[in-house]
């Protein structure tokens, strides 16, 4: 008469009903009130007023076990009334959960009224965790829920080798649990709960994202390569997930082609590839390690280089190792195998360790440093006055004393008079405001162009007085 609502006495009806026991007459009074989702797989466990129900019947109402051939299930039904008067798993036998009549009362309602999250949590709290995964696979579930109800709870209580035993006895390719694997992986990469990432991508024996893994662990966090001698033995690690890899390409290549699909997948030049950074990236690391335990290494940065990063990073690979060595020569080879094997601008780098031989005016290394140029058999025209005219515009930039000048002119002399190009002597005389010497090479080119460089050296010599 009212027009009101009449769902929260309904609600409150069958309440009484289930406190008195009367468990068919309560599934009718909630009838008239709870209604199911219109999402079954939206992440949250149904309506406030079904989760009252579902808590109620596992925390207040008392056990009540179908009789059986089990001469104990008495005595355990009655310990566990005594001890907390709950549906948990570990107060009863094994097996007898699932006939308990109030755990089927609790099924029924989620099963109508509540979402697959709250049903698989359900599933989840009283330990049937293979039930949880059937009823995630035969619901085709989104990967959330699986996160959510099954994932998490696992590995937060210390279950997630029960868990993979599962995936695999339930399906021992792993295939049916591809994207719900994948989106656990992704799910811990962004927490940077890496060592748990790790154990599960070995579970998937995804060995390509399980050396991906490795290279974190071996470059994260580290500050010299002192630490990172320390953590060789995940490069030994990196290379071995990658050559059971091609082992099993190797493997499949001959079969039909299996499906795969949640794996990452690599061409075996690829693969073969990476393998070799591996063993370039060790090498390198016993080098600096011996560089800085012995006190070489002069060179100091903010982050530390890796043949792991990009093109850039792996110039200051090289660059560093040419430059913490003993001198330049014990360095270069293995620098040159950094730039021959991931075809680097030899040029640039070789600038970049110049520059930074005149900042730590170490001169007598340059010359050092264009013969293991020159020697290197791949060295183009210019490469070597390419490198003096850096190492000339690094000393007039960073050089404000007349006295440090004068102390190195005749290094500086001797460097320009092996330069192969004529123009490029003018132009390094320039830079070292030898004026005179610079006339002198220009006069001896040929007549149209020895009259601009002429002209040029007038001009810097009247700007000059």
């Amino acid at each position: 008469k009212s027009g009101l609502d009449p769902g929260g006495a309904w609600h409150a009806w069958g309440m009484a009903c289930l406190k008195a026991g009367n468990l068919s007459s309560a599934r009718e009074k909630f009838n008239r009130c709870l209604k199911p989702p219109m999402d079954l797989n939206q992440l949250n466990h149904g309506s406030r007023l079904v989760q009252e129900v579902i808590q109620y019947l596992e925390s207040t109402v008392k056990p009540v076990l179908i009789a059986d051939d089990d001469f104990f299930a008495t005595l355990r039904e009655l310990e566990a009334t005594l001890r907390t008067r709950s549906l948990s798993l570990e107060m009863m036998c094994e097996g007898k959960i699932q006939h308990n009549s109030y755990y089927q009362e609790c099924l029924f309602y989620l099963h109508s009224y509540s979402t697959n999250l709250a049903i698989i949590s359900f599933y989840m709290r009283h330990d049937c965790m293979r039930e949880a995964l059937l009823h995630l696979l035969n619901k085709e579930s989104p990967s959330e829920v699986f996160i959510e109800g099954i994932f998490i709870p696992s590995y937060e209580s210390g279950k997630l080798h029960m868990l993979e035993n599962l995936l695999e006895t339930i399906d021992p390719g792993l295939e049916s649990w591809g994207v719900y694997l994948i989106a656990a992986c992704k799910y811990l990469q962004r927490k940077n709960y890496y060592h748990i990432l790790y154990e599960l991508q070995q579970f998937m024996k995804d060995h390509v994202r399980a050396a991906m893994t490795c290279i974190r662990f071996f470059t994260h966090g580290a500050k010299s390569y002192t630490e990172l001698g320390g953590k060789q033995t995940w490069l030994l690690k990196i290379k071995d997930h990658l050559k059971v890899y091609l082992q099993e390409v190797s493997r499949s290549s001959g079969r039909k082609k299996m499906a795969l699909t949640f794996r990452k997948k690599m061409s075996a030049t690829d693969v073969s590839r990476h393998i070799s950074t591996v063993d370039l990236q060790m090498e390198v690391t016993k080098f600096l390690h011996r560089c800085e335990s012995s006190g070489t290494s002069q060179m100091t940065g903010s982050s530390l280089p890796t043949l792991f990063g990009n093109n850039n990073m792996k110039m200051d690979v090289a660059c560093k190792v040419m430059l913490e060595g003993k001198n330049i020569e014990e360095g270069f080879g293995i620098a040159f195998r950094v730039l021959q094997d991931f075809q680097l601008e030899a040029t640039e780098v070789y600038s970049r360790v110049a520059k930074q031989l005149v900042k730590l005016q170490k001169y007598s290394e340059i010359r050092r440093l264009l013969k293991c140029v020159n020697e290197s058999g791949v060295a183009a025209k210019n490469d070597g006055d390419n490198i003096i005219l850096n190492c000339l515009n690094e000393f007039a930039n960073c050089c404000h004393s007349k006295c440090v000048f004068l102390l190195w002119i005749q290094d500086l002399d001797n460097l320009i008079q092996d330069m192969d190009s004529d123009e490029n002597k003018v132009q390094a005389y320039v830079l070292c405001s030898k004026l005179r010497s610079a006339y002198l090479v220009s006069v001896r080119q040929e007549r149209g162009r020895a009259l601009q460089l002429v002209q040029h050296v007038r001009q810097l010599a009247d700007s000059a007085g």
